[in-house]
This record gives C-alpha cells, sequence and structure tokens, in this order.
C-alpha cells in the first residue's frame, strides 16, 4: 500500500504541477493548466455567497508527497456547511444533508499512475488535521473513469449516487 503526507500547495509547487494538465486523461477529466492555479487562488478566498445551496466555508488545497518528498499528486477542495443535491434545470435544491461536507477533486501524476497512490491521497485527505471538522467527503467522478472509481473505494469511499447527474458524474461519500 502506497503512503503519502500533505503538504499545502504552494506557488513553488505549480511548475511541477503544470505539465500533469498537458495529459490527455488529465486535461479531459480535470481541465487544462489554469487547473491547478485556479485552486491554488481558492485557497485564500473569503467566500459570503451560497453555492448550489450550500455555504462555502473554506478551500484546501494540498499536494501529496511520497517518501522522497516528491509530488506525486493534488488533492482538494472546498468544506461546506452542509450537502445539498442540485438540480441544474431548475436551479433548485433538491434534497440535504446536514453534515459538514468537503467535496474533493485529485489528480495524480500521470508517471504514478496506478500504483495506490490515488488511493494513499485521499486517505491522506480524510485523516489531514485540516479537514478533522468534516463529517463526510464527497468525490464526483465520471462513470466511465474506472480508476479513480477504484481509487475511492480503496481509500473506503461508497456510491452516494448510482446514477449520472446532469454533469456526467456519480457520486462517492466516505462518512465519519
Amino acid at each position: 500500500m502506497s503512503t503519502v503526507r500533505l503538504a499545502p500547495v504552494e506557488p513553488e509547487h505549480l511548475p511541477g504541477l503544470l505539465p500533469w494538465f498537458d495529459d490527455p486523461e488529465t486535461q479531459r477529466r480535470l481541465g487544462g493548466r489554469d487547473w491547478p492555479a485556479r485552486e491554488f487562488a481558492l485557497r485564500s478566498t473569503v467566500w459570503t455567497d451560497e453555492f448550489r445551496g450550500r455555504r462555502v466555508l473554506r478551500s484546501c488545497t494540498f499536494v501529496a508527497l511520497d517518501d522522497d518528498g516528491v509530488v506525486v499528486a493534488q488533492v482538494g477542495g472546498d468544506v461546506y456547511d452542509r450537502w445539498t443535491v442540485w438540480d441544474p434545470a431548475t436551479e433548485r435544491v433538491l434534497a440535504t444533508d446536514p453534515r459538514r461536507t468537503m467535496g474533493a477533486a485529485y489528480v495524480v501524476a500521470p508517471s504514478r499512475r496506478g500504483r495506490g497512490i490515488g488511493a494513499a491521497t485521499l486517505r491522506a485527505l480524510v485523516a489531514a488535521p485540516e479537514t478533522a471538522d468534516v463529517e463526510q467527503f464527497v468525490l464526483g467522478i465520471e462513470p466511465d473513469n474506472t480508476a479513480s472509481l477504484r481509487a475511492a473505494a480503496a481509500a473506503g469511499f461508497t456510491a452516494l449516487t448510482t446514477e449520472p447527474d446532469a454533469e456526467d458524474v456519480v457520486y462517492l461519500h466516505l462518512v465519519r
């Protein structure tokens, strides 16, 4: 089983992260080179509005380091005051879960895929002191992304939804 440790993403990590977003699979799932910089910028955002019926309390973004201190993954997302099921067609909340929830996304260095780093990164996120107040972690994953679905399952995530939503993702969660 792979192990990693998390550290807050810093500007000096960006030159190493950006080439990952030239990888076609990464671009298809997360987008291009603006993704890591955007995640870094969100860390200092002060949120005042609700997003899809939930209030963003803070953003957390980390790099995952292997035993040699090499950046092997990035993980981050928003911590919300609650989780909601949003209907984009009606722009309404269909259901609410009152638990403090982190909606997270992650990427593994293309050269390190298939080695258990995704699952290790997700386990580290759940165990991080910065997320100690989070009661539920949620991942939105495209149904054809079998590697990510396997990594999430290996980290203890289970299905929250089974059918893709309007954005063509299924949701997995881990409740502590």
